[in-house]
């Protein structure tokens, strides 16, 4: 297994060609349950190029029926890329000062996260992308929730 650099340039790029649409290689999720972090998931792709096709626990996506967990859920996103010692982009909970582009923030309460929009600036507000109620640069001050959890991607492995 090799290290490679995630292209955060590349997947804050997808980010804001897909954000007020749809990329019609990826399933909608919005209509059950939300497609945020499907969206997120397509981002984290753009920038690693490749997926981790472990069947229950990796992160990929080949179609809506024959995907994991983790590409589409919020939860099961955080426990791949915080817990990947494998291929595929790994991560790390970071302040809110040290998120980049390119990186993910999800948005909790209660002890319970549902949201994962994707950081597209830092200016020094945090600007994000998201699906589910689409957006393109909102200002993540502009959301209400108790707590946020920022994951910033450290790398990607490949074989």
């Amino acid at each position: 297994m090799r290290e490679k650099p995630y292209d955060r340039a590349a997947a804050v790029a997808y980010a804001r060609r897909w954000a007020l649409s749809r990329n019609p290689a990826y399933y909608d999720f919005e209509a059950i349950g939300g497609d945020c972090t499907n969206f997120a998931s397509q981002c984290l792709y753009a920038g690693a190029g490749v997926m981790n096709f472990t069947p229950i626990m990796g992160w990929y996506y080949r179609s809506a029926s024959d995907r994991t967990a983790s590409w589409s859920g919020v939860e099961y996103l955080y426990n791949f890329l915080a817990n990947n010692q494998s291929v595929g982009p790994y991560a790390r909970v970071v302040s809110r000062d040290e998120a980049q582009p390119g990186d993910i923030v999800q948005l909790g309460r209660n002890g319970d996260f549902y949201h994962s929009p994707f950081i597209t600036a830092v200016t020094p507000t945090v600007l994000v992308a998201a699906h589910t109620f689409d957006a393109l640069d909102r200002p993540l001050s502009s959301y209400q929730y108790e707590t946020a959890r920022f994951l910033h991607i450290d790398g990607v492995r490949a074989w």
